[in-house]
């Protein structure tokens, strides 16, 4: 005989009670907040807080120091555009610098990461040595290029009688633009190869192994295949430099200190000076607002045509 079962209702106490929508709602809320809580305080506090202040002060005329502060409103804009010669010569400076850093590095970093990513026996190695200047803080690079620029370029061309090593690098206005140049492309150059390697070690090798069967040459193979495949690294690798280049502050002071003659002179020294030497908080915040909107204009436009690129590809 088979066993009968009973079955019997569920008691009352024992069945499951539906949860309120409303205490899954603040539980989730409770959930993110615990994770995204203190990440957003600190972002609040170090980045927005004092951007909003300085937007502030920049609608002032405050030195930095005393606790009078005076409200003048669009006055320190309407200077730096009708009375400030030396900010558009510095901006002049970086912009100029910003084209030609961007480009020189990214040409570099991206050679330099073809050639390691080639069946080297001793590409670890290299990887290291190219990497290594971006690891050396800006101003102790920039103080090492300067004894390398006045000492040892003065050496070598006492020794070889070249007239590249006998040129015043830091004392002329176009040597030390190219000085500058050379050091920020020696230094960030490393950081680009490790973003363009990565991206080239993501390429099918099956495409290009179906490519050279086809007859495509290695410059082929570049330009039609291995470029467009990896366009979202150009579009970090060119944002990350742009944003440096604009921004350089360690290296500029450390080798010329925007001379001769402020003709080295950058941006971020201009607002410096303006700031903290000059005691005209009020003016300094006003140029780094306007340069703040120009940078991110500038990478803005770069993300847009790189990304379009990207689709088209």
């Amino acid at each position: 005989m088979e066993p009968k079962i009973e079955t019997r209702p569920v008691r009352p106490e024992v069945q499951m009670k539906p949860v309120p929508k409303k205490g899954l709602k603040w539980k989730s809320v409770l959930t993110y907040t615990a994770f995204v809580g203190p990440a957003l305080l600190f972002f609040l506090v170090i980045q927005i807080v004092p951007f909003l202040m300085g937007l502030y002060y920049s609608f002032t005329s405050w030195n930095g120091v005393s606790s009078a502060v005076e409200w003048v409103g669009f006055d320190n804009y309407i200077r730096i555009f009708t009375d400030d010669q030396v900010f558009f010569q510095s901006f002049m400076f970086t912009t100029k610098f910003m084209f030609a850093a961007v480009i020189i590095s990214n040409v570099i970093g991206f050679g330099f990461a073809l050639l390691l990513n080639a069946a080297l026996k001793t590409k670890n190695i290299l990887r290291t040595v190219f990497f290594l200047p971006n690891v050396i803080g800006g101003l102790l690079l920039g103080f090492i290029w300067q004894f390398i620029f006045v000492k040892g370029f003065a050496s070598l061309g006492n020794l070889t009688d070249l007239s590249l090593f006998k040129m015043p690098w830091l004392g002329d206005e176009k040597t030390a633009f190219w000085g500058i140049v050379i050091v920020f492309a020696w230094q960030i150059s490393g950081y680009m190869m490790v973003i363009y390697v990565a991206a080239l070690q993501g390429v099918d090798t099956s495409l290009l192994e179906a490519a050279k069967i086809d007859g495509a040459s290695n410059w082929t193979l570049l330009t039609r295949i291995i470029v467009p495949l990896i366009l979202p690294a150009f579009t970090i690798c060119f944002f990350l430099t742009i944003s440096m280049a604009f921004k350089i502050f360690d290296l500029n002071i450390s080798l010329t200190g925007g001379g001769p003659f402020n003709s080295t002179q950058s941006v971020a020294i201009n607002i410096y000076q303006e700031a903290f030497q000059n005691n005209r908080y009020g003016l300094g915040t006003a140029k780094s607002i306007l340069f703040f909107v120009i940078v991110a204009v500038f990478t803005t436009v770069q993300v847009m045509i790189t990304k379009r690129k990207e689709v088209q590809a």
